[in-house]
């Protein structure tokens, strides 16, 4: 009997723990679907050659596609220099030191600019310029000889239909004086027109004036006339003598050789001869200087630029400095 009840016992208690490790195993979490995706994710690789990463490269400042690299002086492109450029100017000879002194300063204005002049009177240089010498701008000393090369001047004056000025350049750029002078000392004693008009009649005095193809003798040719004076006749008796241009007539009064000249103000100021008197307008009109640029200029906005600069105030005042003034 006890056996029995040893027998029933155990076997309760191996059913009650049968039941309590079920129960056990029903309150179990179950493992959750999400952790078991990350798990398999990180466990399984996939199959990458030896020698390769499958992670992408480390993008470098330099490999930035949303920066641009930083260009240094070296890798700046130099500026293109300015093309070098002659200008030849073609100029009274009365306009030689003023602008001589002009050319310095606007090799610093224009550095890529070369300036070559060529100075004698304004009739030679109107008949270099028609037999094809190589100029970009003309400066006269009187109208005629510009007129002679316009085409759009009067027939009367530009008698051969002559075609050489860029017409739309052609400006006034100054005015000057017709004066006269006497060498040092004074020696016949001029102080005036008048005085001058009298010696010539009396043959008691030599005056030296520029040829009838230069602006100066041609205004001197007109004071002349005012005083109803005839240059032929005065010509014959030896009291005139005469120079190819206004810097030859100066020297003559410079160096004593003549009792008196008629030259520009502003030649007369360059070489510091006496001044005695000042034609007025009613004797040979005003004295104007027409500049323009030649049709025949390889460079005509250059030679146009440079024509500009001469009514600078820069340029004015070296002009103003010797007599010159400005077209009023």
């Amino acid at each position: 009997m006890k056996k029995r009840i040893r027998a029933t016992l155990a076997a309760a208690a191996l059913v009650l723990a049968i039941a309590l490790s079920v129960a056990a195993c029903s309150a179990e979490p179950a493992a959750s679907p999400t952790a078991s995706s990350q798990t398999q994710t990180e466990s399984v690789a996939p199959d990458v050659p030896a020698g390769l990463s499958t992670q992408p490269p480390a993008t470098t400042p330099e490999q930035s596609p949303s920066q641009t690299p930083a260009t240094t002086p070296e890798q700046s492109p130099s500026p293109k220099p300015a093309e070098q450029i002659e200008l030849v100017v073609f100029a009274a000879a009365s306009m030689r030191e003023t602008l001589n002194e002009i050319a310095t300063l606007y090799a610093e204005a224009a550095p890529n600019v070369k300036l070559t002049y060529n100075f004698e009177s304004s009739g030679t240089l109107k008949t270099q310029i028609e037999e094809g010498a190589e100029c970009d701008i003309f400066i006269s000393a009187g109208q005629k000889q510009m007129n002679q090369l316009d085409i759009t001047a009067p027939d009367t004056v530009n008698t051969d239909g002559l075609d050489f000025v860029l017409s739309e350049s052609r400006t006034n750029l100054l005015e000057n004086r017709v004066t006269l002078v006497v060498p040092s000392g004074n020696p016949k004693d001029i102080n005036s027109f008048e005085d001058l008009a009298a010696a010539l009649r009396g043959g008691q005095v030599l005056m030296a004036m520029g040829n009838s193809d230069v602006p100066v003798g041609q205004y001197t040719q007109q004071i002349l006339q005012y005083f109803n004076l005839d240059e032929q006749a005065l010509a014959s008796s030896g009291v005139i003598s005469y120079g190819s241009n206004v810097k030859e007539v100066t020297v003559q009064v410079k160096e004593a050789s003549v009792d008196c000249g008629v030259i520009y103000c502003t030649d007369a100021f360059s070489d510091n001869l006496e001044i005695v008197d000042y034609a007025t307008t009613d004797m040979c009109g005003r004295v104007i200087y027409p500049a323009a640029v030649m049709k025949s200029t390889p460079h005509p906005e250059a030679a146009a630029t440079f024509l500009n600069y001469l009514k600078t105030p820069e340029a004015t005042a070296v002009f103003e400095r010797v007599g010159f003034a400005k077209v009023g």
